[in-house]
C-alpha cells in the first residue's frame, strides 16, 4: 500500500492517473478510426435497402427519386385536453335561456364554484349574465359541462341555477 505522507508518491499517483487517461484517449481514437467506421460505400448501400415508408420529403441524392410523393396526413385523434376528437361537441340552444353579449355581463365569479377560470370558460362559449344561468334546462346543463370540459357535475353539484335566480334579483 502506498503512504501519501511523502511528496513523491502522490507524483507517482499523479503519473499513474495521466498514463491511464492518455492510454485511453488514444485507444478510443483508434477504434474510431478503424473498427467502426464505414467506407461511403457501406452507407450507400444502406440508405438504398432502408425503406423510407409513409412520408414525403424532397430530396437531392438520386436514391430513390423515382417514388411518388405521397400525401399522407396524420389523423388527428385527441384534442389538446386529451378529449377524443372524434367526440362531437354539443351546440347550445340559446332559444332556452337567451343570448347576451359582452357588454352586458354581470361578474360570474360571485356564483359558487366560478373562478376566473371558469368564467372565462363560459364567457368563450356565449354565457355572461346570471339570467342565462338561470334558465337553463337539463340538457342546457349537460352541454355546458361538455363545452367547459371541467369538472364533470359541478353546475348540479353547487346548484347554479339557483344560486343565478337568487343573485339576479
Amino acid at each position: 500500500m502506498l503512504d501519501f505522507s511523502n511528496e513523491s508518491n502522490w507524483w507517482c499517483l499523479f503519473a499513474l492517473l495521466l498514463f491511464a487517461f492518455v492510454l485511453g484517449w488514444f485507444l478510443s481514437k483508434w477504434v474510431n478510426n478503424s473498427e467502426y467506421k464505414r467506407t461511403e460505400r457501406q452507407k450507400e448501400v444502406l440508405r438504398v435497402q432502408t425503406p423510407i415508408a409513409n412520408t414525403t420529403f424532397t430530396s437531392k441524392s438520386p436514391v430513390n427519386s423515382e417514388a411518388p410523393a405521397s400525401n399522407i396526413k396524420a389523423v388527428k385523434t385527441r384534442d389538446r385536453n386529451g378529449v377524443p376528437a372524434e367526440a362531437k361537441k354539443p351546440t347550445l340552444n340559446f332559444d332556452n335561456f337567451g343570448k347576451a353579449d359582452p357588454s352586458q355581463k354581470d361578474n360570474l365569479k360571485l356564483i359558487s364554484g366560478v373562478g376566473p377560470f371558469i368564467e372565462g370558460k363560459l364567457n368563450s362559449i356565449g354565457i355572461y349574465t346570471f339570467d342565462q344561468i338561470s334558465k337553463f334546462s337539463k340538457e342546457d346543463i349537460d352541454a355546458v359541462t361538455q363545452l367547459i370540459q371541467f369538472f364533470p357535475g359541478r353546475i348540479e353539484r353547487d346548484n347554479w341555477k339557483q344560486q343565478a335566480i337568487d343573485l339576479k334579483n
